[in-house]
């Protein structure tokens, strides 16, 4: 468990526990109902027992799955995993989700510095990646400030239920 690295006394970075699983689903979904296309799934595709699974891998040390606590309220999680096929395993794939009620108070970059620095420090990982909406101008902007550059744009990526498209931005930060 580590404290925040802007010394938020409050806030713990700590790794995720299966019993944890429901709790980080629920508040995907809820992300997901807080702003449509935010994340790409829909509420009704998220399974608890893949959150329940993707927790336990990560404790075998080839990947890493954060929460972010405040006043015993999960705030926000977070991952990397390495890719696959083996020829990509030097890249890791960011996963971050700030939750609803929570977001702009330096959660999500207290749980991306504490990644960051596991990447660097603990992993054998070159490159992190991450895809991210190109609406999603405050999460763009920590990314940024954390190092990251934009190595692409896909475009009308993601469709919304009225029909609209968001484009994802595809950002990268070498170690």
């Amino acid at each position: 468990m580590s404290a925040s690295p802007s010394g938020n006394p409050s806030r713990t970075i700590r790794p995720a526990r299966p019993e944890e699983a429901e709790r980080l689903c629920r508040a995907e979904q809820l992300t997901v109902a807080s702003e449509e296309g935010l994340l790409v799934s829909h509420a009704d595709e998220l399974d608890v027992h893949a959150f329940r699974e993707r927790i336990q891998q990560a404790t075998l040390g080839h990947a890493r799955y954060q929460v972010a606590e405040a006043h015993g309220d999960l705030v926000a999680h977070g991952s990397l995993w390495p890719m696959a096929p083996r020829a990509l395993s030097h890249v890791l794939r960011l996963d971050l989700c700030v939750h609803p009620g929570y977001r702009q108070r330096g959660h999500g970059r207290a749980l991306l510095a504490d990644l960051l620095q596991w990447a660097r420090t603990a992993s054998s990982a070159h490159k992190i990646e991450l895809l991210v909406r190109a609406s999603n101008t405050p999460a763009i902007a920590l990314y940024h400030a954390m190092g990251f550059t934009e190595e692409g744009r896909l475009e009308h990526r993601v469709r919304l239920r009225d029909g609209a498209w968001v484009d994802d931005l595809s950002l990268a930060l070498f170690l």
